[in-house]
């Protein structure tokens, strides 16, 4: 428990027999549940999580993979109601656990509902190669313009922690599941009326990795999105609202003519 604030934090995992040892050994005593999604894993995975003497940690399997989005969304599912704060480290212990109560600390202060990791605010070698940070640039500015969400940067940091109450405003089965998941929780969190802020963190690459993304194909993919998420946000924040407020306004003069 956190400052009276029960914690979960999720643990999407893929073919990670290497790393989740030590992502799980890495979290902090503080953590109520720790839930590890082998996401369709062929490696050893699941055999180490089940080894693994701790008993907060909760081993979730799917039959077959469903992207980072679905094994994240399985772990909500089923802390929605245990924890009151669900945060997501991911299982190849790239996320720093120092910077967990960064994380959980705006929201236990009731300041915000939901907090998202930024590798840029931190003073720190931050291995990326100039054309991932472009395109990481890239995609912030068309992040900002697709949710509204000005004051967010870095939006495909997975290092995250929301509310269990701000989380059941979203519908979880809506969800994106692949390349987009962290732009459309953030559209959708945008829609719900919740509460963002950034908070820097600190990401821990491995010596030589280099990322499996391919940045040309993935952001022309992710600007289609944004336009789309665009479209559909000011749809729904504007016309769609506009016509339920008009729909509201004729039924109340309805009601009052009935009355009279």
């Amino acid at each position: 428990m956190y400052k009276g604030f029960r914690i979960g934090v999720s643990v999407p995992a893929y073919n990670e027999e290497n790393l989740i040892l030590k992502t799980l050994q890495g979290i902090p005593s503080f953590v109520d549940k720790i839930y590890v999604v082998d996401d369709a894993s062929t490696d050893r995975t699941s055999e180490k999580v089940k080894n693994y003497a701790d008993s907060r940690v909760v081993l979730l399997k799917h039959s077959r993979n469903k992207g980072v989005g679905g094994a994240i969304v399985t772990a909500w599912k089923m802390g929605l109601n245990e924890v009151d704060i669900l945060a997501v480290m991911a299982g190849d212990n790239q996320m720093d656990p120092g910077d967990l109560p960064s994380l959980l600390d705006p929201i236990v202060e009731g300041k915000v509902d939901f907090t998202k990791g930024n590798r840029f605010m931190k003073k720190y070698d931050l291995k990326m190669s100039a054309w991932r940070r472009f395109g990481t640039a890239v995609l912030t500015v068309l992040n900002k313009i697709a949710t509204g969400y000005w004051n967010i940067g870095d939006p495909q940091n997975g290092y995250v922690a929301i509310s269990s109450s701000a989380l059941k405003k979203i519908d979880l089965d809506e969800l994106y599941k692949g390349y987009a998941f962290e732009n459309d929780l953030l559209l959708k969190a945008k829609i719900a009326g919740l509460r963002v802020v950034s908070v820097p963190v600190t990401i821990r690459y491995k010596i030589g990795e280099q990322s499996k993304i391919k940045y040309s194909k993935f952001i022309a993919k992710i600007s289609w999105y944004m336009l789309r998420s665009f479209l559909w946000r000011i749809y729904v924040q504007h016309f769609r609202n506009l016509k339920t407020r008009e729909y509201d306004i004729i039924l109340k003069n309805k009601s009052i003519m009935i009355d009279q």
